[in-house]
This record gives C-alpha cells, sequence and structure tokens, in this order.
C-alpha cells in the first residue's frame, strides 16, 4: 500500500545524463517507523529516499524516482562518488545495530520485494546494493540479518554458486592479500577504503555466516569463492 500523504522535499535533479542504475537498500537506524519518516521528510535533516517501508509491509513513496534523494552521502561505486544521482534509495524501518538490531519481517521483505520489482521493470537496473557496499567504512546497513539471499532467489540481486574451479583459486587468492583487494575493486568497492571495511561489508551482502563465527574481517576460501562467482556473473 501506498500513502502518497508524505512527501519529503529533500531531493534535487539528478546530475546531467545519470540515470539511476543501483538499487540501493538502507535501515532507518532509528527507535521508531514515525521518528524515520520524519526525519526523511525534515529540510533541516538534508535526508530523504525513495521509499520507506515499515515493519508492516506499509510503504511511503516520498521522493519521485525521477529526482535525486540525499540517502547514499559520502560512497563509492565501480569508480562512481556521485551515488545518489546513480541510485534509486529504499529505506527499511529497523532499529539497527546501535538500538536493538533484528532480522526484517515477511511482511516487509515482501513488501520490499513487490516494490523492487516495480522499480526495476521502469529502471534499467544492473546492482542491487546495501549502503555497506557503497560506504563500507561509514554504514552497516541494512546489515548482516539483511535476507539478501531469499531476495536474489526473487530475482532482485545475485547471490554466490562458486564452482569447483573457482573454490580451487579461491584456496590460493585468500592468502594473497593484495590480488583479494584487487578483485573487491574488481566488483565495485572503494580501492581506497579501509581493507577489514570492505571484507566486513562484502560479508555482511554475501557471507553472513561469517559473523556468526566471528571471523566477519577475514577473508577465507570460502569468501573469496563467493566473491569469484559474483565477479562471473556480472561480468
Amino acid at each position: 500500500m501506498f500513502f502518497e500523504t508524505y512527501k519529503s522535499l529533500n531531493y534535487d535533479e539528478r546530475s546531467d545524463g545519470v540515470v539511476p542504475y543501483i538499487l540501493l537498500m538502507h535501515y532507518t537506524g532509528m527507535e521508531t517507523m514515525e521518528a524515520a519518516r520524519e526525519r526523511l521528510c525534515d529540510l533541516e535533516s538534508k535526508v530523504s529516499a525513495h521509499y520507506l517501508i515499515d515493519e508492516d509491509g506499509s510503504i511511503y513513496s516520498l521522493i519521485p524516482e525521477s529526482k535525486r534523494a540525499w540517502h547514499a552521502g559520502a560512497s563509492y561505486w565501480h569508480g562512481d562518488i556521485d551515488i545518489n544521482s546513480a541510485s534509486i534509495g529504499i529505506e527499511l524501518v529497523n532499529k539497527g545495530h546501535e538500538f536493538g538490531y533484528r532480522a526484517f519481517p515477511d511482511a516487509q521483505m515482501q513488501s520490499l520485494l513487490e516494490l523492487s520489482r516495480k522499480i526495476m521493470s521502469s529502471n534499467n537496473i544492473t546492482h542491487v546494493l546495501g549502503h555497506s557496499d557503497v560506504a563500507p567504512e561509514r554504514k552497516a546497513d541494512p546489515g548482516e540479518l539483511f535476507n539478501w539471499q531469499w531476495l536474489a532467489e526473487q530475482g532482485i540481486g545475485i547471490w554466490p554458486d562458486p564452482t569447483d574451479e573457482e573454490f580451487e583459486q579461491a584456496q590460493k587468492l585468500s592468502c594473497n592479500d593484495y590480488d583479494v583487494e584487487r578483485l573487491f575493486t574488481s566488483f565495485g568497492y572503494n580501492p581506497i577504503a579501509a581493507y577489514i571495511d570492505v571484507v566486513t561489508a562484502f560479508h555482511r551482502h554475501f557471507y553472513p555466516e561469517a559473523f556468526i563465527n566471528g571471523t566477519e574481517g577475514q577473508v577465507c576460501a570460502q569468501s573469496m569463492a563467493r566473491l569469484l562467482s559474483i565477479i562471473r556473473q556480472t561480468r
């Protein structure tokens, strides 16, 4: 359900010639939906997103997709530093790591799926990313509890499916930080971001199991095989 009554004025025009190719996921990181919605519509906050999805699945359309919302901040992806112009932003109501991070409810994820399909049907979206992917040193959202795998299985984004050859190659790569860094850059991550932050961001998205065993900042053969698989799928 769309609520058209909540409109944010925190937007401007996309840079000349730029069309959105990134669908960027966030969590609100605030204690209530109302507080998040107010901030996204407050002129003084200078923060916004195109859409806000509550935990019950309600969808708030805040800014036209044709406009540049202010949700990415200082960010980078594949040489692009104006991620606000290059993306459509979706905020998901979740208290976040500061106020009580938790899994995203089924109703919220189902609405996200439907909204993402709508966005992708009318835009040339080639990357579905999290805020932590484009700003690994600053952001952790939507975080390791966000179900990227399920979303990819529904056709929104991609999920790693390493081959035997990629696992073999990963065994060698996991011991060579220089080659690993080059692969992260090849995929799209910021080459000057702190290495541990890039690794952690990748794990939040594509290998959340690393957070269970406390190795989220360390590369291993499993994570490298997943990275190789993702690069293959995006070429």
